[in-house]
């Protein structure tokens, strides 16, 4: 009898990026638990990878919201809005695959930290954590304040840099 291998097999961000799913870009009605803050209508279960790309067309120094992202998402599937938990879970393998991309050398990363949340806030889920995701901003000339209380750092006059998508 063989014994079970003890080696863990770690599925690499890209490939989550890239596997297909059949659920993915397909546009579904508005579950009724979901109904109440999103109302009736359509709603698209993202694609991972059209999330990425959209992410890379943010320039240096500007910025989107994940708000912006969902918008666009949907907009160009035909549906009335993009599912808010899939999108969250989309954006932190966006994420993660960047930086395994930036591990292994890769030069051109899909610029994650220029996506915020609402208000200009920072993204704790993101690699490294809201201070990370600071040091980046900073870098391209972004001015942050620290958050208050459990509130996380948020960028300064954000609304001056975000993009049209």
């Amino acid at each position: 009898m063989t014994k079970p291998s003890t080696a863990k097999s770690k599925t690499k961000w890209r490939q989550k990026l890239e596997r297909d799913h059949p659920s993915h870009g397909k546009v579904v009605d508005i579950p009724p638990r979901m109904q109440r803050q999103w109302g009736q209508g359509t709603m698209l279960i993202p694609e991972p990878l059209k999330m990425d790309a959209l992410i890379r067309t943010v320039k240096n120094g500007k910025l989107v919201t994940v708000s912006q992202l969902m918008n666009r998402l949907a907009t160009d599937a035909g549906a009335d809005c993009a599912c808010p938990m899939t999108t969250g879970i989309f954006l932190r393998i966006v994420a993660e695959t960047a930086e395994e991309d930036l591990r292994e050398g890769r030069k051109r990363i899909t610029p994650y930290w220029r996506v915020l949340r609402k208000g200009g806030l920072l993204n704790e889920k993101y690699p490294g954590g809201a201070k990370a995701q600071a040091a980046h901003l900073k870098e391209e000339g972004h001015r942050i304040e620290p958050g208050k209380g459990k509130k996380p750092p948020f960028v300064m006059r954000y609304e001056r840099v975000l993009v049209n998508l």
